[in-house]
């Protein structure tokens, strides 16, 4: 590289100079630049003229401000001092030396000038400014001086109601009421501006008579902001109190009762609406309930229909969310509880029932301190209760308000619904005039129009006050159900009061029937008018929300029901007499069925098919995504059932009362199916069946003798070990689909025979000797040889629970198949199965000495503690007896008389549920693999009993003959045809149930009716052979019967083929 090329990296340095040329652009940038420069300039003196402006301001204003102290300071009280004061506003020394000075000045120089208008207007802002200022700070140097000079300005007298007027039109209350939150609770009862801050706090409500419109303002604005306050009694001293409550006028409360929607409106627009309902809840149980016999009858309506009013904008369990929930320790030395234990069962219907259990979660707004829960408690004391039934005894008004208040309490708080309504059903039976509440419940319901009829008149807002009575009266008859047994529910009232046996302090808990069998019909009639109406022509609601009964407060509104809750209630109550009825009847037979022209029954089914397959639609869609909206977002025509809200188990999983909600039908089958007749139901279960193979793709005519076709699953089952290979073979299989059987000998050759369905029945017939057989050790029988699951241990290992669920998977099948079963189940066994509790009543058929002891521990009018028991149960298991606690710690808790019948409901709970809990689960889950729940739940226990096994109807030869097919040489009018049903016509009951079981393996006739056997009874000739028995094939349900001679021939032969009891190779 040449060195000169190293220069060019250097700086060119031009010494001759160079021409600066602007452009248009740098001109313009440049101009913009000096103008902004101006601007900046320009702003920058005009903030310095403001700020110099607004110090000059400052500092006349406080020049100004001196002088005016000066001036007020030389008249202090006068006219001129007052409008300096005013002008000064909260200036807190001004403020002190006024109200220091009106506090050490005689009244009289203090309203010298009080003639006068202007110091009247002035006073009036000057008392607003100081009773700011405390409620700013009420614990400031000046805060007492302030209130005291409060007090002798609003001393009575005119000049008092003047300012007061005036207060109370700019947030007295309010400022009162904040006064009194800033002063530390701790700190509030010791602190000297407590007392005068309490006084001030009633003296509108002293000023002014009770008729004037004033006073009814001031009442309400003080419930409103002062018992809204937070744990009020503990901040009121204790010498100031009595004067409080004195000051309260309790005698003119019910002239709130045209404001109290005002009232509540109020609250609920404030930010803390819930708490803030909560303490005035709090303070209204505390202040107004010990003074119940100040308040007249006016008084109490009001007051009881104010509490349900303002229950009803209450989160639900919002009174359960109690801080610090410790669980307490039993008192050993008496056995008695200080807390209910829960059992450690989930399933124990102690607890709570399943139509509370939904509305018991825990309130995630408000955590309720002890000392308000516990004041809000004695509203659902038995004390509390007793004396407001007493109230309701003398007065109609006074029992319509309590009525009103027990629903909303309830419904608030439905923890402790059953203890509410025990109460009342206990105190019931105190006597009185007018008889019982029950009684006179059931009085106001029978002489409404609701429940006359099956129509949405009951809908009607006329009806709105016929509501409350209903479902008072249906809760409380429900609750009644659980605590009578059958002898007290079918025996007679005794004398004018509803419960005469029960009472809260008496010795026993016997109770008589409130309502005589007569009025119980009649009262069941108007409630399945109700309910089938509300399920039918319910007003239609989105989910989560629904319309409220009857817009007006008198109504059920008041209590913040919804007509969903409505429904739920009357069922309950209508499912407990229905389940009494089954047991015992007293209904005449067709009293339970839907008579309302307006039903047909076929347009029912139809409707009922509709819903079912919609909902199977909505099932198998469910997983995905946004399948029920069309792609412009419109719900499809089955966006009801579409948007239904989702469950872990899928449609099956929703309980009765979704179902409802979306689907009349399946409601009504769900929750009162007791409306359609039975055989309605059996047919509708049919169709179901039906519906699931055409959506599984099943073959429906393999059902029907078409046994070629393929998809079927093929078994081989050796003679003897039938449960065993069943269950290892069955037990991945899909039972839903055909199952072809096949019977292997005891030389291990395959049985003769096409399995067309009545080999399978063959075989399930001897899988159910097997299984069912009391000596294998899966199930005990009662005294009526109804079968249950062992309690044992042992029965509750994993392979035994396998056991029962493979059983379960094989009586599904049958009940699918439509194959009857020759078994019985104990009812409260079955009651699982429906989600129904078992109860006392149920033990009696399970363990008759342990049903009349605990019976005669119900009834026994000494002291229980004398009989040494305890919360346990022994347990007996091979001969080795053990202790089981029913509750943790059950064996130090002496049963007493307050806890007895918790006692007798946890034993009857162990026995009935608890001891075959997991058995029983295992069983209903392999029979809800082919059944669905909701179709199980058309039919109550007894009636799934005869679905299972059918009913020992007679035989009907006529219907028999009608639906029986003919083949080979035969016809209705072949001379042996002829004979032959002479013969059966002579035939007794068992014997023709041993014919229909050698022909079709069941001897009970289907439930329908032999148009429903499957394939049809049918009859064909074997040949002319005298001496040859007849031969069946039950896959076919087919008889093969010899052309005998005679009649007498063919009767004995038939008896002795019926009678042999052979097996399949017979034909």
């Amino acid at each position: 590289m040449l060195p000169f090329y190293e220069n060019e990296r250097k700086r060119k340095i031009n010494l001759g100079g160079s021409t600066r040329v602007s452009s248009a652009s740098d001109l313009l940038d440049s101009v913009k630049a000096q103008r902004e420069a101006r601007l900046e300039q320009k702003r920058r003196q005009d903030s310095a003229l403001r700020i110099q402006a607004f110090y000059r301001g400052r500092s006349q204003a406080s020049v100004t401000k001196d002088e005016m102290r000066k001036t007020f300071r030389n008249d202090v009280l006068g006219i001129t001092g007052l409008r300096c004061l005013v002008l000064l506003g909260l200036d807190e020394a001004a403020l002190g030396i006024w109200s220091q000075t009106v506090c050490s000045t005689a009244p009289e120089q203090v309203f010298a000038l009080s003639k006068g208008r202007s110091w009247l207007t002035l006073v009036q802002r000057v008392a607003l400014s100081v009773l700011t200022s405390v409620s700013r700070s009420p614990l400031s140097p000046n805060s007492l001086s302030h209130l005291q000079a409060l007090t002798v300005l609003l001393s009575p007298g005119d000049v008092a109601r003047a300012i007061t007027s005036y207060l109370l039109n700019h947030d007295y209350y309010s400022l009162i009421s904040t006064a009194f939150q800033h002063i530390p609770e701790p700190k509030s009862k010791k602190a000297p501006q407590t007392a005068p801050l309490t006084h001030l706090a009633v003296v509108p409500l002293s000023l002014y008579p009770p008729t004037s419109s004033t006073f009814v303002s001031s009442l309400s604005k003080f419930l409103v902001h002062i018992f809204t306050i937070p744990h009020l009694p503990n901040r009121i001293p204790l010498s100031t109190l009595p004067s409080f409550v004195s000051s309260i006028p309790i005698s003119h409360l019910h002239l709130l009762s045209p404001h109290t929607s005002q009232i509540t409106s109020f609250l609920a627009h404030q930010p803390n609406s819930v708490e803030a309902r909560v303490h005035l809840v709090a303070n209204c149980s505390m202040f107004f309930s010990p003074h119940y016999a100040k308040f007249g009858n006016q008084g109490v309506v009001w007051y009881l229909r104010f509490l349900a009013e303002v229950f009803g904008g209450l989160p639900v369990g919002v009174f359960d969310s109690v801080a610090q929930p410790k669980s307490k320790v039993k008192d050993k030395g008496k056995g008695k509880e200080a807390a209910m234990v829960v059992d450690a069962d989930p399933a124990v219907p102690w607890v709570l029932p399943e139509d509370e259990a939904r509305h018991s979660q825990p309130n995630d707004l408000l955590i309720l301190d002890t000392k308000t829960h516990s004041r809000i408690s004695t509203l659902q004391s038995q004390t509390h209760i007793d004396s407001l039934l007493l109230l309701a005894r003398r007065s109609q008004a006074v029992q319509e308000a309590f009525v009103i208040f027990v629903l909303a309490l309830g419904r608030v708080w439905p923890t402790k619904r059953e203890g509410v309504l025990s109460t009342i059903l206990a105190s019931g039976g105190s006597g009185g005039s007018g008889g019982g509440l029950v009684r006179g419940l059931w009085r106001d319901v029978r002489g409404n129009s609701v429940g006359k009829d099956v129509g949405v008149s009951i809908f009607d807002p006329r009806n709105a006050s016929a509501w409350p009575p209903l479902l008072l009266l249906a809760e409380l008859y429900s609750q009644a159900l659980q605590m009578m047994g059958d002898d007290e529910f079918f025996s007679s009232v005794s004398g004018p009061s509803g419960f005469s046996g029960a009472s809260s302090t008496g010795s026993g808990l016997g109770m008589k029937n409130p309502l005589t069998m007569e009025e119980l019909v009649l009262f069941s009639r108007m409630l399945l008018n109700v309910a089938f109406t509300l399920y039918w022509s319910m007003p239609t609601v989105t989910t989560g929300s629904s319309s409220t009964i009857a817009p007006s407060a008198s109504g059920a509104a008041a209590a913040g029901y919804s007509w969903e809750e409505a429904r739920e209630k009357v069922t309950r109550c209508l499912v407990g007499i229905h389940a009494r009825d089954s047991r015992k009847p007293f209904v005449p037979p067709d009293g339970w069925l839907v008579t309302s022209s307006a039903l047909d029954m076929r347009t029912f089914v139809q409707a009922a098919m509709l819903e079912e397959q919609q909902l199977a639609e909505a099932a198998a869609s469910s997983s995905e995504d946004d399948a029920a909206m069309n792609t412009n977002g419109e719900s499809r025509p089955s966006s009801l059932l579409r948007n239904l809200p989702k469950s872990r188990n899928g449609v099956s999983g929703f309980s009765a009362r979704t179902i409802a909600s979306f689907s009349p039908c399946l409601g009504v089958l769900n929750n009162i199916p007791f409306a359609i007749p039975f055989e309605v139901r059996v047919a509708i279960f049919r169709q179901f069946v039906r519906l699931d193979m055409q959506r599984l793709g099943i073959d429906d005519r393999y059902r029907r003798g078409g046994w070629g076709y393929g998809g079927k699953t093929r078994v081989s089952v050796r003679r003897g070990m039938v449960a065993q290979d069943g269950f290892d073979r069955l037990g991945d299989v899909d039972l839903k689909g055909p199952v072809e059987i096949t019977f292997v000998d005891q030389f291990g050759a395959e049985e003769a025979g096409i399995d067309g369905g009545g080999v399978f029945k063959e075989f399930f017939t001897d899988l159910c000797k097997e299984v069912f057989d009391t000596d294998r050790g899966l199930w005990l029988v009662n005294g009526k040889n109804e079968l249950y699951p062992n309690p044992h241990a042992y029965a509750t290992e994993p392979h035994s629970l396998n056991w029962y669920r493979f059983i379960g998977r094989i009586l599904g099948k049958a009940m699918y198949e439509g194959i009857l079963v020759d078994v019985a189940f104990a009812g409260f066994f079955l009651a699982k199965l429906l989600g129904k509790q078992s109860f006392l009543d149920d033990l009696a058929s399970l363990d008759p000495d342990l049903y009349k002891g605990l019976i005669f521990l119900k009834h026994y009018e000494g002291n229980p503690e004398d009989l040494s028991l305890n919360f346990t149960i022994a347990v007996d298991e091979l001969g080795v007896t053990r202790n089981v606690e029913l509750i943790p710690g059950g064996s130090d808790i002496s049963v007493t008389k307050e806890n007895r019948l918790k006692y007798i409901t946890l034993v009857s709970h162990y026995r009935l549920s608890r001891q075959i809990r997991k058995q029983s689960e295992a069983f209903f889950e392999g029979l809800k693999e082919m059944i669905e729940v909701r179709w199980l739940r058309m039919f109550n226990q007894q009636e799934v009993q005869i679905l299972i096994g059918g009913v020992n109807a007679p035989i009907d030869l006529d219907d028999l003959r009608e639906h029986t097919n003919y083949g080979g040489l035969y016809d209705d009018r072949h001379p042996v045809i002829v004979a032959f049903w002479k013969v059966l016509n002579g035939f007794d009951q068992e014997q023709r149930r041993a014919l229909l079981r050698f022909v079709t393996s069941c001897s009970r006739p289907p439930l329908l009716g032999f148009k429903e056997l499957v394939p049809n009874f049918s009859i064909r000739d074997s040949g002319t052979d005298s001496h040859r028995l007849p031969t069946s094939s039950t896959c076919v349900n087919l008889l093969k019967l010899p052309l005998y001679s005679n009649e007498r021939i063919m009767r004995e032969k038939i008896v002795q083929a019926i009678t042999s009891g052979a097996g399949f190779d017979l034909s």
